[in-house]
């Protein structure tokens, strides 16, 4: 089972069809992301809409190093960000449900330690910050492959959520700290070979070093592991899991990766992936409503 993906170059030539197909792919999971975060079901139309309406607008720019999928949600979360910033404003008189509404808004702008995110591509700068997305999720495909799905989890829950060891090694039913600590040394000994064979000027191996000896590095992995969603399984993974046709191991992983970890865009594909035959044409009416003369606009020269 593979996973779907359009093509930028037909998207980027504002092809109706490849469009469409976009829409219909992605509609129900953008719909369930926003969901989790907005109660007014029409608001969630609406964002869903316009999340698509800046998609086909900012193709033309669109960064090969990242997904189609981290692309779009990053539009959609910015577009719900918005609406949550104009609903507080609107409704400034505090009551119960806007003190909900506001803890959706402050955990949402706040699920990542810098501004950046997908679609403000100005705020990813410098090659070391690529270059250790490329090897954090070339490190993140071996370590799956190998089937080292405890492994996985514990330099994820180090790396990506900041946990120190001793909250780890009872987590993961591990020895004690020493275990947690040689989890760790060997994962970013590897790190610093994949960057040595992706970097021969070894710009990443003192920063890599210090996040070894020291816990922290200038070139925040957490912020990067998170923003660029390295861990996240493809879309099939999560739709065997539902099905039960997975073994222990990547069963476990999804658990740890959408639970404890609370993956926002995992989450999101599992809800819609669980929602059944959900009736999605209508919005579908309206994204295509909205969309259509954009790329006539595009195409018509």
């Amino acid at each position: 089972m593979v996973d779907w993906t359009p093509n930028i170059g037909q998207l980027q030539a504002f092809d109706d069809g490849e469009w469409s197909r976009v829409e219909r792919g992605y509609t129900g999971r953008l719909l369930a992301y926003v969901a989790r975060r907005v109660i007014d079901v029409q608001a969630r139309e609406d964002i869903v809409q316009d999340a698509f309406l800046g998609a086909v607008r900012g193709i033309p720019s669109f960064d090969a190093m990242y997904t189609f999928e981290q692309y779009l949600f990053g539009i959609c979360r910015n577009r719900t960000i918005d609406y949550l910033r104009r609903r507080k404003a609107a409704q400034w008189a505090a009551s119960e449900d806007d003190d909900d509404r506001s803890s959706a808004l402050d955990q949402i702008a706040q699920e990542s330690e810098t501004p950046s995110t997908i679609v403000r591509q100005e705020d990813i700068r410098g090659k070391g910050r690529k270059l250790l997305f490329e090897i954090l999720r070339d490190w993140v495909q071996e370590t799956w492959q190998a089937g080292e799905f405890k492994r996985l989890m514990v330099i994820e829950a180090l790396l990506a959520a900041g946990w120190r060891n001793r909250d780890t090694w009872e987590r993961f039913g591990l020895r004690d700290e020493t275990a947690v600590a040689g989890i760790k040394f060997r994962a970013l000994k590897r790190l610093r070979e994949l960057a040595a064979q992706c970097d021969p000027a070894s710009s990443l191996l003192p920063a890599l070093a210090d996040e070894a000896e020291a816990g922290g590095t200038g070139l925040e992995v957490g912020a990067i592991w998170r923003e660029n969603r390295v861990s996240c399984p493809a879309r099939h993974w999560i739709a065997r899991d539902i099905a039960g046709t997975l073994d222990d191991g990547p069963t476990g992983f999804l658990k740890f990766h959408i639970e404890e970890m609370g993956c926002e865009w995992c989450q999101a594909n599992r809800d819609d992936l669980s929602s059944g035959e959900a009736d999605l044409e209508p919005l579908l009416e309206r994204v295509r409503a909205s969309t259509a003369a954009v790329l006539r606009s595009r195409t018509v020269r």
